[in-house]
């Protein structure tokens, strides 16, 4: 890898900060933590994440991802040889995982693992895939290096040295106009014509066309994502949004209509969300 290509990247580690909110840090019966990547890598991978039960739940547990735009490797700390990938979800997705979990997760930030595996991201859209499927290599290293009696901060080491020599032995191809526009995409903060705001010299149907291919959805539903995680990032409360109505800053003309639109990423409404 270019020393120089270390710094494509670093834009949308400054601008973007993919939010997975909805469990709350009080939940004295599951935990989710993240420990952020290595230097080297910052600028591709966001976080390693960790989501487990403290104990054996009465209750299947349903898990709601919000949409941040990002994808995902994931694995089951105690058995590693499950492991998979999910892609750019352009709504919120729950799904039951049972009374008792150790995932284990790599969070990629937007466009960083197309450009550093070069799978087409729209391949990967909308669904969670095996990984053996997309990148059998990586998912053989994982259930040989992954031992389930490993710590979590052990193993995010593990997976920094992987994806550190990963990243070193490739060569990374940039399109400078795709950069361009996703870095003004994240300076708007999603509040933007896609169709008309974007100068990158590239015509709406190429942007389309690599906006698929680097995020997996169109430059207009990934800004909507961007929109509605610079609204998580804001912290807002039950109170602050009825009082401030942050939500006209990002373009939207009524509360009926955000709401609408909240409720399509996070799966419940702002009021349920932020109690």
């Amino acid at each position: 890898m270019r020393k120089n290509a270390v710094n494509e990247l670093k834009t949308i580690r400054e601008y973007y900060r993919p939010i997975q909110p909805t469990v709350s840090v009080n939940d004295n019966e599951i935990s989710y933590q993240e420990i952020k990547p290595n230097k080297e890598i910052e600028n591709f991978i966001y976080c390693f994440w960790q989501l487990k039960t403290q104990k054996s739940l009465k209750n299947d547990y349903n898990y709601r991802v919000v949409s941040d735009g990002c994808i995902d490797i994931f694995f089951e700390h105690k058995r590693p040889t499950e492991n998979f990938v999910m892609g750019f979800c352009r709504k919120f997705v729950q799904f039951p995982i049972g009374k008792e979990f150790d995932y284990i997760g790599i969070r990629f930030l937007p466009s960083a693992f197309t450009h550093l595996f070069g799978v087409n991201a729209n391949t990967l859209s909308n669904q969670s895939q095996e990984l053996d499927k997309i990148l059998p290599n990586f998912s053989e290293w994982i259930n040989s290096k992954i031992k389930p009696a490993e710590s979590f901060e052990n193993i995010t080491q593990i997976l920094n040295e992987k994806i550190i020599e990963f990243s070193k032995n490739q060569s990374i191809k940039y399109d400078h106009r795709f950069l361009d526009s996703l870095n003004l995409i994240f300076q708007k903060n999603g509040f933007l014509d896609t169709e008309k705001d974007l100068h990158t010299g590239l015509s709406p149907r190429q942007l389309r066309r690599i906006f698929n291919f680097y995020i997996g959805t169109t430059p207009k539903s990934f800004s909507n994502v961007v929109r509605f995680q610079y609204i998580l990032n804001s912290k807002p409360s039950k109170q602050s949004f009825k009082e401030n109505k942050l939500y006209f800053d990002v373009g939207f003309f009524d509360q009926a209509h955000f709401i609408k639109n909240f409720k399509t990423f996070y799966g419940v409404t702002p009021s349920e969300a932020f109690r």
